[in-house]
């Protein structure tokens, strides 16, 4: 299993995109990027600890690539826009790509350059050695699952058919979280 970090906006959003994806195992929501131990929402919104809303994710590269998620991320967030994603303004907000491997790396950063060609302004994705990463309270967690309605600027239909996990079990995932 390998593991990456996104911030994309809005972790509930992207958490729930990601969570549908074939190969991808687990996941997990929280803060990272900032400068205060153990922050907690209300603090990461006050712009005070510099941390932004992200998800872990814990894949089997023999299913999905670091790559193809990437792909995902770029799927679902405009990667010109900074500290904003939707209607949702703020540090907290930015985009990032938190590795763990200098191959990772490597991976997101000719990401990023083949990228760039396909937009007219830049791309202000952040790509950074992981740093501590803070869960976020429970009741972010798997938000969207346990409140069907909750906002979200991810398009969740963005999935093809062919790329959501086999036999998709929303109340699996709760429990396995």
């Amino acid at each position: 299993m390998k593991e990456i970090i996104l911030a994309g906006g809005c972790f509930w959003g992207v958490e729930a995109y990601f969570q549908r994806l074939n190969g991808v195992i687990k996941t997990e929501v929280g803060y990272t990027d900032g400068v205060s131990e153990n922050p907690t929402y209300k603090e990461v919104c006050s712009g005070t600890t510099n941390h932004a809303e992200a998800c872990k994710i814990i894949y089997d590269e023999n299913i999905i690539t670091l790559k193809k998620i990437l792909e995902h991320l770029f799927r679902i967030i405009d990667p010109t826009s900074l500290n904003r994603q939707g209607y949702d303004i703020g540090t907290q907000y930015r985009t990032g790509i938190y590795y763990k491997t200098a191959e990772d790396k490597e991976i997101a950063e000719n990401f990023i350059k083949d990228e760039a060609g396909k937009y007219n302004k830049p791309i202000v994705v952040d790509i950074k050695k992981e740093s501590r990463f803070w869960n976020a309270e429970e009741y972010h967690q798997n938000y969207l699952i346990k409140n069907p309605k909750g906002y979200c600027h991810v398009d969740l239909n963005l999935i093809k058919d062919e790329e959501i996990k086999p036999h998709l079990d929303l109340e699996k995932i709760l429990a396995s979280n």
